[in-house]
């Protein structure tokens, strides 16, 4: 039987549907979600469990006229597929291919794009504002997620959209989850109103008596509605929406399309502000993903059969680090770990099974956590803030104003430092330094591998004020420690070799590409140092100036914007000491880097072995010597 699939280019070619064809083109979508991403990884569960949501949409709105906003996209994959990209989606998250997240160059559907949750009602609330001081006509749809509530943004779009009282449609989808269970007490209220069964059965009840009676006058009608709202009132908890000004629709079956359609009608064509509150399943109709909706949020690659992801082997640097926390907190009694709805992600789950009271998810609300961790810092505990370096952007103002003014004893474990891969550019790690260095009292520092890594988070509880630990995505190199190892005493860097033509100043594993290249160069009789600077903040000032005296040039070497960097970090430290050396700088340049490989990437800026081998060559030349002094 041909696939409904296939005939799909745009939502115009299924309004008009039936049900039944509606429901077996969900469970098309379906089958190729799994099947695309079984290859590539991505956001399966969120977006198994927004398919028949997906069609909903599509069918009652003019899209793309209509303005459908997701928030962030993580449920948006079927809304990518029958948009006109079905024959590419086996791209998904490839160099060159369809981007994981919404992209405003890839469709005209695709009105608002993100990787960070929480926006959607902000930016849906500026494009009715606008629809209405140009005086046009269309509606503007936001779909966010029960997770995203928990971010005080959320809460500040809502609170202005139910002053201003214009036409926008929120759909609410709940699904108990963000990246992991839901917390806090915003979930416990959605719960109350997902099982009130009273009014839901009442409210089912009173519209079949409605539709029984034939052509029923506008005066019983208007009183039948009154009632079901003395009856909501009396059985449903106090609905802070209809508190806010919004209508309120729901709970509806997310995924019964015969109810999902009227409700999402009667929304469109209501006045002001409206709420479909809609429940869903994470990983619907794919075993393994509503088994275990929270490893299936973001997974790699993965077979088709088991849902086992493929890979793995040594420790990521999460679980390093959070292994390192743990050890700490077995002696120290004031060790807590906190994590913004992200306790797989920073692996601090492996913390709070072996310490659960003091574990804390505050769900995604980085500033909150950042500050909570500030206000433990202050009554006499260690905390101990994981986070992805792209998240913890959100939480700025509280790191300045917060941990740092008051120069707190926080840890910040700054996750997934660098490039990322299959996220993209709103998921890389690579501005932190600059937007961390300039803040006083707090220390900065990366080290080579997972060793160090280790070695820094059990120093770093010895500091008296705030530290930022920087550690990338992905393993470590493997191995057993190294037997003979220098203690590391903060604020130390670290020579590997030494070199009288270059010296290549790194941070974090680009230490072991200039050993690389330290090595590759020496067989032609160039003489290359590797000092592995370890500390952004405070730099180690004598061994950079070492550096300076026993080589002809110097070149840093980071995974990170150069733009307020490491390397302008050193740039800044030699004009200061009137160093005469030349510096060179090797990062990545003011551009938003895509999705694809890191590997690809690294070589495409020259942070390769090959391409830092290269630039040594050209600096210094064969004859090395010579190069002036």
């Amino acid at each position: 039987m041909a696939r409904l699939l296939d005939t799909i280019e745009s939502p115009a070619d299924f309004r008009g549907w039936d049900l039944a064809r509606l429901e077996r083109l969900a469970r098309e979508i379906r089958e190729y979600i799994v099947d695309v991403t079984s290859e590539t990884g991505g956001h399966v569960g969120s977006s198994l469990g927004a398919v028949e949501l997906t069609l909903a949409l599509h069918t009652v709105f003019d899209t793309p006229r209509d303005r459908l906003v997701w928030d962030i996209g993580h449920q948006a994959y079927a809304h990518k597929i029958v948009t006109g990209r079905r024959d590419r989606f086996p791209t998904l998250r490839q160099l060159g291919g369809l981007s994981g997240f919404l992209k405003r160059r890839e469709s005209p559907y695709d009105v608002w794009e993100a990787g960070h949750s929480s926006t959607s009602l902000s930016g849906a609330l500026g494009m009715a504002v606008a629809r209405d001081l140009r005086g046009e006509r269309y509606q503007v749809v936001a779909v966010v997620g029960d997770g995203a509530l928990t971010a005080g943004l959320a809460w500040e779009a809502l609170n202005q959209i139910g002053q201003l009282d214009t036409h926008l449609v929120v759909v609410l989808n709940d699904n108990s989850m963000s990246i992991a269970p839901n917390v806090g007490a915003i979930s416990r209220y959605l719960t109350r109103l997902r099982t009130a069964p009273g009014y839901a059965r009442f409210k089912q009840d009173m519209e079949l008596l409605l539709s029984a009676i034939p052509a029923i006058g506008l005066p019983l009608r208007r009183a039948a509605e009154r009632l079901k709202d003395a009856v909501k009132h009396a059985v449903v908890p106090g609905n802070v929406f209809e508190e806010l000004g919004f209508r309120y629709y729901g709970p509806v079956d997310g995924h019964d399309l015969a109810e999902l359609i009227p409700v999402l009608e009667a929304a469109r064509d209501a006045d002001g502000p409206v709420v479909v509150h809609a429940i869903t399943q994470k990983g619907r109709g794919f075993a393994p993903a509503e088994a275990n909706p929270d490893r299936f949020h973001g997974p790699g690659p993965f077979d088709r059969r088991s849902g086992q992801e493929r890979g793995g082997g040594r420790p990521s640097y999460s679980q390093v680090f959070t292994d390192a926390v743990i050890r700490v907190a077995e002696r120290r009694e004031d060790v807590v770990a906190i994590t913004a709805a992200m306790p797989d992600g920073t692996k601090l789950e492996r913390f709070q099974r072996r310490f659960p009271r003091r574990f804390f998810d505050v769900g995604i609300a980085e500033q909150h956590a950042a500050a909570f961790a500030a206000g433990l810092a202050a009554n006499g505990m260690r905390p101990v803030f994981a986070v992805y370096s792209t998240f913890l952007q959100r939480a700025y103002d509280q790191v300045i104003h917060d941990i740092c003014h008051q120069n707190l004893p926080v840890l910040l474990g700054v996750d997934r430092a660098g490039l990322v891969g299959g996220d993209g550019a709103t998921h890389q790690g690579v501005y932190d330094i600059a937007f961390l260095r300039t803040v006083p009292n707090l220390e900065i520092a990366m080290g080579k591998d997972e060793f160090e890594l280790a070695a820094l988070v059990e120093a770093a509880f010895d500091r008296p004020g705030p530290v930022a630990i920087r550690y990338p995505r992905g393993s470590g190199r493997g191995g057993e420690p190294p037997s003979q190892t220098a203690p590391l005493h903060w604020g130390e860097a670290e020579w590997l070799r030494h070199g009288a033509d270059a010296t290549l100043i790194t941070l974090g594993p680009l230490a072991y590409t200039a050993l690389e290249v330290a090595d590759r160069l020496a067989r032609e009789g160039v003489e290359v140092g590797v000092l592995n600077a370890r500390f952004v903040k405070p730099l180690d000032t004598r061994a950079l100036a070492q550096a300076a005296r026993e080589s002809r040039v110097l070149i840093t070497l980071e995974e990170h914007a150069l733009l307020g960097g490491f390397g302008s970090a050193v740039l800044e430290w030699a004009n200061e000491a009137g160093v005469d050396r030349p510096i060179h700088r090797r990062g990545l340049p003011d551009v938003f880097i895509d999705h694809g490989p890191a590997d690809y990437f690294l070589d495409l800026y020259e942070l390769t072995p090959l391409r830092v081998a290269d630039l040594v060559r050209r600096l210094v030349g064969h004859g090395a010597r010579s190069f002036p002094s």
